[in-house]
Formats: C-alpha cells, structure tokens, sequence
C-alpha cells in the first residue's frame, strides 16, 4: 500500500480498492458456478457477457461516486485549487466519510446488479427460474463480502489520506475540531461484520449442498442400472462444488485480518506513543485516523498529548523558576534571620524611643494649653485696644470738628474787627472834621468878639470832644490791631490744630488698622493655637497609640525571627524538592514543537 508523496493522485489512489474488491467477487460467483455446474452448456458465454458488462458498468458508477464523494480532493491533488484550510478541512471530511459511502454504495451495486443479471439472463436464455434465484442469493451472500472488503481496505487507505492532507497545514487538534468523534457505532460494525463473516460461506456452502443434492437425486432417479445409481452417488460425494466454499471462506478469513488490521493499528500507534511517553520521549502529537471509539480515543490521545507537552513545558519552565527562586530564597534566608535579629534590637531602641515621645508629646500638650489661654487673653486685650482706638479715632474726629467750628468763629469775628476798623476810620475822619470845624467856628468866634465867645466856647468843647475822639479812635484802632493780631494768631493756630488734628486722626486711623490687624492676627493665633493644642492631644493619643504599636510590632518581630529560621529550614526542603522534580522532568524530552 503505497500511498502518494501529496496530494496528486491520492483520490484515486484511496477509490482503486473498488475494482480489486468487485473483481474478487466476480471470480469467486463464476468460479462457484462452473464448479457446482450450476450453469447448463451453451449458456456460459451471454452469461460472461452480462457479468463483465455489468461489472464494466459497476465500476463506472463507482468512479463517478468516487468523484462526486472527493470532489475537493481531487481538484486538489489536480491542481484546480490550492490547499487552503477551509479546502483541506473539507477534503479530510470527504476522505473520513468516502469509506462507508463506498460500503453502501457497492453493497448496492451487487444487489440490484445480481437481480438485473438473473432478470436478463432468464430473458436471454432458456433457463429454469431457480438459477436466476441462485444468482440473486449468490449475489446476496457476495455482496456484502465484497463490500466489506472494499470498506477495509478503502478505511486503510482514508486513514493515510487523512494524515497526508492534514501534512498540507493542519494540526492534529485542527484535524479532531474539523471531525470530531460524535458517533460511537463500532459494536454495530462488529455485529454486521460477524454477521458477513458468518452468513456468507455458510449460503455458499448451502447452496452447494443444496444444488449437488438435487442433482444427485435427479442421476439416481434417472440411472436405469445400479452402476449409473453408484456412479451419481460417488459423483454426489465428489467435494469439488464444496471447494469455492472454502475459497469464500479463506476470503472471510482474510476480511477479518483486515478488519483486526483496522482496529488494531491506530491502537497500536496510541500504544507505542503512549510507550514513548512513558520512557520520557514526549514528541509533538501526530494524527493517528481511526474509526468510532477508537477515534475517539485517537483524539483523545492528542489532546492529552498537546496538553500533557504544554504540561511538561510549563512545569519545566515552573522547576527553573522554582529552582532559581528556591535558591535565592536559601541564600536570603541568613540574610532575613540576621536582619530580623537586628530589626528586633532596632525595634527595642525604637520601643524606648516612642515611649520619650510620648512623654514629650504630654509636656508639648501643656505648653499648648498655656499658650491657648495667652492667646485668649492677647485676643481680648486686642477687642480691648480696637475699641480704645475706635473711641480715640472718635474724639479727634470731634475735635476736628470743634477746631474747625473755632476757625469759622475767628475768621467771622476778624470780619467784624475789619468792619469795625473800617467803621473807626469813618469816625476818626468825622472826628478830624469836627475838630476842623471846631478850629474854625473857634475862630470864627473869636473873631465875633463877645458876640461870638458862647460860640468859641462850644467850638472849644466840640474841638476838645473831637480831640477825645480822635484819640479815643486811635485807642481803638490800637485794640483792633491787637485784636487783629490776635485773630490772626488764633486763626493760624485754629489751622495748625486743623492739621495736627488731621495727623491725629490718620494716626489714629492707623492705630485702628493695626489694632484691626493685631485682632485678626490674635483671632487667627487663638485659631491656630486651639488647632495646635487639638493636634497636640490627638498627637499625644497618637504617640499613645505608636508605643502600643511599637510594643506589637516587637512582638511580631520576634515571632517574625523565628518563623524565618523556619522558613529557612522550609527553603532547604524546598530545594530538595526543586532538585527532586528537576530530576523528575528531566526524564521527559519535548519536542522541538511543544518547547515552542
């Protein structure tokens, strides 16, 4: 069984069993019938005739459902289409299920191809219709014979197509997802096998028995002498008709080789990969076809052959890693314990350390509540002095006020002074007129002699009433340059006061901002102060808390001592047991396909 190195002819490489297994069945019918002389003389040539005709035309319809059945196959190994997945996926279907499809469809052949024959041959012939009812049984007990032959060795032939197609680009586990093992009939094959096995000679040798009985009973009846009586009775006993017999029986024999060939190979390929494993030579996983449960299990096989290579890559890559890691772990290990040892001395330090912290955070806690009750008290004297400053702000703004009501007063009355200056200037003009007047009308007087003295006499008085006025006047004019000089005096010291009242009130402004200001700073202090004193006690608790903390994590760290001087004692098993399944996995060697 030399298959094709691809895909070029494989088709018609897995159909050529059909002709060899019609042919055998042919032989063995005409040899039945020439031995058992079934066949009356002068009939043996249309009957040749019909039977290689019917053969001939046998054979052609097995070709056209050869290609109907392969139909991708062939137009790849014809190169009218290129191997694609999807086309290979499709030919190995084609290749799976051609082998029963050629079962049933020979087993037909040789059903209605006997009933046509024994029809046309009674036609042709003059014969009795028992032999075209012996052709038909004939070809009854051949005909699933021959087809159970094809079937094996075309199952064979299928089985080495599968794994040529899926070379062309299919993994093993592709091939088991594009013909997954659904049916389970191979108790069913077995029954119909036996069956074959059994019913085929046995019709046979039926049907020789049979037939040389009737004939020898026909020669004993028709024998005229006791001689010719003897004669059919040892012609009767001639074992020559039985020996087509044993021919279909050496064929059932031969059909059951092949059919244990058939179950057994495939099983033979698990056992020697499963061999192979277990001496540790995991290989990438291979198609083995097979058929029902055997496929089945074929498939199986390979995907507990992927998994168990991906298992063992991933364990070895496991080992390395645990082994590195096992390593290191050892090496660190006496690192940890010193490290503990020291951690556990420093903790100690630490311990003492928090607990002064503690203490600290008491005293800090204090302080803190002294310097909350000054910033209290700064508070107040602060609101104390902004009302101070706002009051003094008040009495300059008042002040500016009077002063300013003075300097309207001064200038008023340095008015009336003016007026009234203006008003003695008028008098002491008057005054000098009178005295004028007082000279003349005095002259005038005299000159009228006692006439005129009365007159002189009150031009006297008038001058002297003139001159007191005059002088007067000029007592006057004094006081009102004195009062001048003193209202202008008053006047720019009433505007001296304006403007050191001005500069008092922006001074006391500024004292009223900066006391606004030393407010909110001391607002903002006692704030701050409370939230320090606050943090301060929550610190305390916290620092509390820390040495408690402190005195587990002491705890702890001891406990951590001891449990790493375990765990380095558990490091070195681990080791071990690294070195162990290193050893282990060792044993096995992945191929160049699942190391990938």
């Amino acid at each position: 069984m030399t298959a094709p190195e691809g895909l070029r002819g494989l088709a018609r490489w897995m159909a050529r069993p059909a002709l060899l297994g019609s042919s055998v069945g042919i032989v063995l019918a005409m040899l039945h019938g020439w031995l058992t002389d079934a066949v009356p003389e002068g009939t043996w040539g249309p009957l040749v005739l019909l039977v290689l005709g019917s053969l001939a035309i046998s054979l052609w319809f097995i070709g056209v459902h050869g290609r109907r059945t392969l139909r991708v196959l062939y137009a790849l190994g014809e190169g009218r289409q290129q191997p694609s997945s999807e086309s290979l996926r499709t030919a190995l279907l084609e290749a799976r299920i051609f082998p029963e499809r050629c079962f049933t469809f020979v087993l037909q052949n040789w059903l209605v191809g006997s009933l046509v024959l024994a029809c046309l041959f009674g036609l042709r012939t003059d014969v009795p219709w028992t032999l075209g009812l012996r052709i038909v049984l004939v070809g009854a007990s051949l005909g699933p014979l021959s087809a159970l032959l094809i079937y094996l060795l075309v199952a064979r032939r299928g089985r080495k197509a599968v794994e040529l197609i899926a070379a062309q680009g299919l993994s093993p586990l592709e091939v088991v997802a594009t013909a997954p093992p659904r049916r389970m009939h191979i108790r069913r094959r077995m029954v119909l096998f036996t069956a074959i096995a059994v019913l085929s000679p046995s019709l046979f040798i039926l049907d020789a028995a049979v037939s040389r009985a009737v004939r020898a009973m026909d020669e004993i009846v028709a024998a005229s002498s006791p001689e010719l009586q003897q004669a059919a009775v040892e012609r009767a006993q001639d074992g020559s008709g039985l020996a087509v017999a044993a021919l279909v029986a050496i064929l059932v024999m031969l059909t059951a080789y092949l059919g244990g060939t058939v179950i057994a190979e495939p099983l033979r390929s698990i056992t020697e990969d499963a061999t192979r494993i277990a001496q540790g030579d995991l290989r990438p996983p291979r198609v083995i076809a097979a058929e029902d449960e055997v496929w089945a299990t074929s498939a199986a096989f390979a995907q507990m052959q992927a998994q168990l290579g991906q298992a063992l890559t991933q364990l070895r890559r496991a080992g390395l890693q645990i082994s590195t890691t096992t390593e290191q772990l050892v090496a660190t290990s006496g690192e940890q314990e010193s490290g503990a040892d020291e951690q556990a001395s420093s903790l100690n330090v630490t311990s003492a350390t928090t607990e002064e912290l503690a203490r600290s955070a008491q005293q800090i806690a204090g302080n803190a509540e002294s310097v909350s009750a000054i910033a209290e008290t700064t508070f107040g004297a602060a609101q104390t002095g902004q009302r101070g400053a706002a009051a003094f702000l008040g009495a300059m703004q008042r002040m500016k006020e009077d002063n300013q009501a003075i300097a309207d007063a001064v200038v008023r009355l340095n008015k009336r002074v003016q007026q009234i200056g203006k008003v003695v200037e008028f008098i002491n003009e008057i005054a000098d007129k009178s005295d004028l007047l007082a000279l003349n009308a005095e002259l005038e007087g005299t000159k009228a002699g006692e006439v005129g003295r009365g007159f002189s006499l009150v031009a006297a008085e008038m001058r002297r009433l003139a001159e007191n006025v005059i002088r007067s006047t000029k007592a006057i004019e004094q006081l009102i340059e004195e009062i001048r000089d003193a209202t202008n005096a008053a006047v720019m010291a009433t505007e001296a006061g304006l403007k050191t009242t001005d500069a008092g009130t922006v001074l006391a402004a500024q004292v009223d901002e900066s006391l606004s200001l030393i407010l909110e700073l001391a607002r903002q202090t006692s704030h701050a102060v409370r939230s320090i004193s606050l943090a301060t006690q929550q610190q305390q608790t916290g620092t509390d808390q820390l040495a408690a903390a402190m005195g587990d994590i002491l705890r702890v760290t001891e406990q951590n001592s001891a449990a790493t001087k375990q765990m380095a004692a558990a490091n070195a098993d681990l080791a071990s047991l690294s070195r162990d399944l290193k050893r282990v996995v060792e044993r096995f060697h992945v191929g160049a396909g699942e190391e990938s």
